[in-house]
């Protein structure tokens, strides 16, 4: 009896951010199934990577001074999908678990770098005049909260100095809110400061939801009445021939926005077209779908104004050597060399304990 009362308080619960915290306990790579969502589509031209005739791949690795093959070691570390394209050539794909080239499984954080892609496409059509915009052009409910000193760039740099809890085992936390709730346009309208912009680097996954609405703004102030969904659409997805059906969660069925922070879902190669886009500094068979001079400042190293060596315009920084990733909680990954002309995908249902950005930068000394 106690069992039954226990399941009724649970499923009740669900309809509200602590109760569907409690319920699906923690974020997994299941969720784009929990949560409501707009299509992206496949593209009516897929683009298909040739096949290499000889498969080139690492075939055994030695780590924590253990050699082992090189798929064992992936299979042991959760991994489901993980894809070497050398000069737009697929190398090496594995898949585990189940998992297939159709198999649809969610970018977590790794969206960022998709938004990131998607406000430079905005400032290309003229929507967004520049990064040196005051958030407040755009969400100007926001003025109130301080955040007229708080510019387009500060929220791509993570150096807003937003207030926000980033934590994600605490069920009250903004993290747990932001991912589980359904009033992202009441949450971000509360939005606050605790330090002053421009001073200090902070991953918060607020700053991306705030790129979101920003990017929501831009378009409505131009007449354009697109979701962030079908912008995404018709400036990458289709464009690059995405093979499978995908999507991006929104909060909730009526009225949502999407979940800029996180959530687009799709299989590991038209994840890896997004990294392949980068690579040729946003040049996509012959049409230029992001401006070059964004794709290179969005991942050259730039300190200044508080900002990281380590993360700039929502990619990550690896190292010094030119290289960049978006990255996703639970050990997502999509990794860029462009002096190798290497792109790397990985997908895992957990991190599997390993430095996972140290293993690519040794894979990619292969390719030279």
């Amino acid at each position: 009896m106690r069992c039954v009362l226990l399941l009724l308080f649970l499923v009740s619960a669900t309809g509200c951010t602590v109760g569907r915290f409690i319920v699906y306990n923690f974020a997994d790579t299941r969720d784009h199934k929990k949560f409501p969502s707009r299509p992206l589509e496949a593209s009516a031209e897929p683009y298909h990577y040739t096949i290499a005739a000889e498969e080139k791949g690492p075939r055994t690795i030695t780590y924590d001074g253990k050699e082992q093959a090189f798929d064992d070691f992936l299979e042991d570390h959760k991994t489901v999908a993980f894809l070497i394209i050398h000069r737009d050539t697929l190398k090496y794909e594995r898949y585990f678990n189940s998992y297939d080239p159709a198999h649809v499984h969610t970018s977590f954080s790794m969206a960022k770098s998709v938004m990131s892609m998607l406000i430079g496409c905005a400032i290309a059509d003229g929507y967004i005049a520049d990064v040196d915009r005051p958030v407040t052009d755009f969400v100007p409910e926001l003025k109130k909260n301080g955040f007229d000193a708080v510019t387009v760039e500060h929220v791509l740099q993570m150096t807003s100095g937003l207030d926000f809890n980033e934590s994600y085992v605490n069920p009250f936390g903004s993290a747990a809110k932001y991912y589980y709730g359904r009033r992202l346009y009441k949450n971000m309208g509360r939005m606050k400061l605790k330090r002053v912009p421009g001073t200090k680097f902070e991953y918060v996954s607020g700053n991306s939801q705030l790129l979101g609405l920003i990017l929501e703004r831009a378009l409505r102030a131009n007449g354009d009445q697109r979701t962030i969904t079908a912008y995404c659409q018709d400036k990458l997805w289709t464009p690059l021939g995405m093979e499978y059906p995908s999507s991006w969660s929104i909060d909730r069925k009526e009225g949502g926005i999407e979940k800029t922070f996180c959530c687009i879902n799709a299989p590991a190669r038209d994840f890896a077209k997004l990294g392949s886009l980068y690579l040729h500094e946003g040049n996509w068979q012959g049409t230029q779908l992001v401006p070059a001079e964004w794709v290179d400042r969005s991942t050259r190293v730039d300190t200044s104004n508080g900002s990281s060596a380590r993360y700039q315009y929502q990619w990550w920084l690896p190292s010094p050597h030119g290289d960049f990733m978006a990255q996703g909680i639970l050990g997502q990954f999509v990794y860029v060399d462009p002096a190798r002309e290497l792109v790397i995908v990985r997908l895992g249902t957990k991190y599997g304990g390993v430095g996972w950005s140290s293993i690519f930068r040794n894979i990619a000394k292969s390719y030279e």
